[in-house]
């Protein structure tokens, strides 16, 4: 298994559909790249610890390839929105991809930069190293899954994009 960590506003819904996606095999909410040690979801909620909502994400590499996986993150997001996704507003609501292996990054400049190029502006999507990860509390944890009526600032036809999100070969 792989692992890349993705911040995507609201960590509810960005792990709803990151876990629909064929070949991921497990995901986790939680706090990346700040400046305290072990969070609280309330602490984060204040925008002075400088953590980011981000969802750790385990996939299959021979089911679903980083790039992928990338290309389908860029889908759920607003790329130039700068630290809000959604009716959600702060730094813990910026955007950011997260890599652990060094070769990754690669692979997500690829993508990133191609997106940029199509939209032809600067992107508001942090490019970084994973620094730090703690996770959220239990109760965030398949937060939509426990509540399906819960809020989410992503649509349905997201969701059933994922599901149905098949890499050609």
């Amino acid at each position: 298994m792989k692992e890349i960590h993705l911040a995507g506003g609201c960590f509810w819904g960005t792990e709803h559909y990151l876990q629909l996606i064929p070949g991921v095999t497990f995901t986790e909410v939680g706090f990346a790249n700040g400046n305290t040690p072990d969070p609280t979801y309330k602490q984060v909620y204040t925008d002075t610890t400088g953590y980011a909502e981000t969802v750790r994400v385990q996939y299959d590499p021979d089911t679903v390839s980083l790039k992928f996986l990338i290309e389908l993150y860029f889908k759920a997001i607003d790329p130039l929105s700068l630290n809000r996704q959604g009716h959600d507003e702060g730094t813990r609501y910026r955007t950011g991809i997260y890599w652990s292996d060094p070769a990754d990054e690669p692979v997500i400049r690829e993508v990133y930069d191609a997106v940029q190029a199509s939209l032809g502006v600067p992107l508001a999507v942090e490019l970084e190293p994973l620094r730090n990860f703690y996770p959220a509390e239990e109760y965030h944890q398949d937060y939509l899954v426990k509540n399906p009526d819960g809020y989410c600032h992503l649509s349905h036809a997201l969701f059933e994009l994922a599901r149905n999100a098949r890499e050609k070969h």
